[in-house]
């Protein structure tokens, strides 16, 4: 085994995979406002004992930082002995190669691999080769952790580097946006002169510092010189004063969306719908200030995808009863019914409540959360045996202690790791990694020649290949991964090809 240990101790369980939409979603560098002016020359700082010079009254258009500036390439949030990770998971790997691979995963996956891509997104190890200040490694992880909705750890990773690099500050000024706290995000654009906002983002941040007047001024000025485009003078002068508007149409959707165009248009009463938008975008959608079905909604689809904690969604759930019926009712409904049933301790009204509550929590893919909500408590729990039990504990965290009571078929024997009598193409390429398989020869090749990180990038985009049909593919991944220790990340995978319906 090249790991020490399985990453069994994770608690980042990432959610079901999500149906593909039509087009191809946006990514955040898609997505990311343009809030202030990104500079691109670097260059040494002047000693610190230099005075001041100035060679005239213009502001400068380069902003200077230090080549001997560390590298942000190594932060993360968990260390490696939560994450079984080495420390040189990416150190002999070439930094613009783990961009490229990290850049071609599809985040729409089932929950195991999930699991995986965000350990890699948040293990704390050592900066690859050709690591620079300009953190090429860090940019990406943290761009894909905001695709995927996973705003709470962006922020966590982005609070812990130099605010003063614009490239950095424009992801940390929209996560603040998308998590109501611009104020907070406007006070460091004030407070920090080497991040130059762009006239929007400027007149945005006066206007929420209560200085109205100098935001008009700034409006008004910019307006006449031909600064603003027509789009972003509509929308500014309607963030100033929307009363002067309030007889006008709507503003059309724009074409380009950001955080701040969204809060803006939030702000004038014209607040834009986030189903269709980036999984970011329905954080704002969880505040109270939301209707209870819309925060419902914004919920399953972030716990959907790993991005919130399933105690979010289940408090949710558990708020009110519904006063309607139909469509997301129905399972909240369902779930009150179950979780009443739980609470009760009831074994008779658990087994009479279970099938209906799992079949919607199915139709929602929402299944591994909820599993893991209640199959501890349903595990210690003496009720008869049926199909969405068995599901249930097996699709849970404590999948192998369930198996090792239960009747023996293929789901249960791969639970322990030696898989059984298989049958099926499904099943036979299970059976195949978990006994004689080899994975990939160019992956395995990495893992064993200490490029671990990015043989695991190149497989998690195997298994979205294996995961859409490609048996050899889904072979060579769950090889991959149980030759590297990954034990636990393989089985869980290959339980939830088995047992949840994920079609791509």
């Amino acid at each position: 085994m090249l790991l020490r240990s399985s990453l069994t101790a994770l608690c980042l369980g990432a959610g079901s995979a999500v149906t593909a939409q039509d087009a191809a979603p946006m990514s955040a560098i898609d997505w990311l406002s343009q809030s202030v002016e990104v500079p691109g020359i670097v260059a040494p700082p002047k000693p610190r004992d230099e005075p001041e010079v100035s060679n005239g009254a213009a502001s400068p258009s380069i902003t200077v930082s230090s080549l001997d500036d560390p590298s942000p390439d190594p932060i993360g949030l968990l260390p490696t002995d939560v994450t079984g990770l080495p420390r040189n998971l990416w150190a002999l790997s070439d930094s613009a190669a783990l961009v490229r691979d990290l850049n071609a995963i599809d985040t729409a996956t089932i929950p195991a691999a999930q699991s995986l891509l965000m350990t890699l997104l948040l293990a704390e190890v050592d900066p690859p080769l050709g690591a620079g200040p300009e953190g090429a490694l860090f940019l990406a992880r943290v761009d894909k952790l905001l695709d995927i909705g996973a705003l709470d750890p962006a922020l966590a990773m982005l609070s812990q580097v130099d605010r003063e690099n614009p490239t950095l500050f424009r992801r940390w000024f929209d996560v603040s946006l998308l998590t109501g706290a611009e104020d907070d995000a406007c006070d460091v654009m004030r407070d920090t002169p080497n991040v130059a906002p762009t006239l929007p983002a400027r007149i945005f941040c006066l206007a929420r510092g209560g200085d109205w007047p100098a935001a008009a001024l700034t409006l008004n000025t910019h307006r006449v010189l031909g600064d603003i485009t027509p789009e972003e003078e509509a929308l500014l002068s309607r963030f100033l004063d929307a009363d002067l508007y309030e007889d006008e149409l709507p503003l059309p959707i724009p074409d380009r969306l950001s955080p701040l165009i969204f809060r803006m248009h939030e702000a004038i009463g014209e607040p834009l719908p986030t189903r269709t938008l980036p999984n970011a975008f329905a954080h704002s959608d969880l505040r109270d200030t939301t209707g209870w079905k819309s925060q419902i909604e914004a919920a399953e689809r972030l716990t959907r995808v790993g991005a919130i904690s399933a105690n979010v969604l289940q408090d949710l759930y558990t708020q009110r009863k519904p006063a309607a019926s139909g469509g997301v009712w129905n399972r909240v409904a369902a779930v009150q019914k179950f979780d009443a049933a739980i609470l009760s301790g009831d074994p008779e009204a658990i087994t009479a409540r279970l099938p209906q509550a799992w079949t919607e929590i199915a139709d929602a893919k929402l299944e591994v959360p909820f599993a893991n909500l209640y199959a501890d408590t349903l595990a210690d729990l003496d009720l008869p045996p049926s199909e969405a039990m068995t599901d249930l504990l097996l699709v849970s965290d404590n999948y192998e202690g369930f198996a090792q009571t239960a009747p023996k078929n293929f789901a249960t024997s791969i639970a322990l790791g030696a898989p059984i009598d298989p049958t099926g193409p499904l099943e036979m390429a299970i059976y195949a990694a978990f006994t004689t398989a080899p994975p990939a020869p160019e992956q395995e090749a990495l893992a064993r020649n200490g490029n671990l990180g990015e043989a695991l990038l190149q497989s998690l985009a195997t298994f979205n290949a294996g995961f859409g049909g490609d048996m050899n593919a889904l072979t060579n991944t769950l090889a991959l991964w149980r030759l590297v220790g990954l034990e636990n990340i393989a089985r869980r995978a290959a339980l939830q090809l088995l047992i949840l319906d994920r079609a791509p």
